[in-house]
């Protein structure tokens, strides 16, 4: 738990750092939609686990700040599409460097035998988490599968 501690205080020291006014939520549809490309108000909902008017009011908040695009669907016109802004780019990429180089700070503090022993434990224990996708309970692999974007 003193891990998970020191790395969501890097997370939300990156954000404060970078832009204080992009709640966690709203830095979590700037990553979809940094990894997806272009999505749709119901699948951001749907990986948010919030209804559609909550998607929405955060969606339309970063809109209003330029760091959204929306725009009709391309296909269904009734279907809204969101995209990020060269704004909102900017924002992702300061944020996850940001937070790099204040993991980075602590990694650096180790021995190299100590980061080795680090990076092997990380890598499996992101593996047995990508697994939860295919774990016999999946309602439970959802959350924080979802959480990983």
């Amino acid at each position: 738990m003193a891990a998970s501690r020191t790395i969501t205080a890097a997370v939300v020291r990156s954000l404060a750092t970078v832009d204080s006014t992009v709640t966690v939520p709203q830095l979590r549809v700037l990553v979809m939609l940094s990894v997806a490309g272009l999505m749709n108000l119901s699948a951001v909902a749907e990986r948010l686990g919030v209804n559609a008017s909550n998607a929405s009011r955060t969606c339309e908040r970063l809109v209003q700040a330029g760091l959204v695009h929306r725009s009709p669907g391309s296909e269904d016109r009734r279907q809204v599409e969101l995209t990020l802004s060269a704004r909102g780019r900017r924002v992702v990429d300061d944020v996850m460097r940001t937070r790099q180089e204040l993991l980075a700070a602590v990694v650096e503090r180790m021995s190299p035998w100590k980061r080795a022993v680090l990076t092997d434990a990380l890598e499996a224990f992101n593996a047995a988490a990508t697994e939860l996708e295919h774990d016999a309970h999946p309602d439970a692999a959802d959350d924080l599968v979802v959480w990983m974007t």
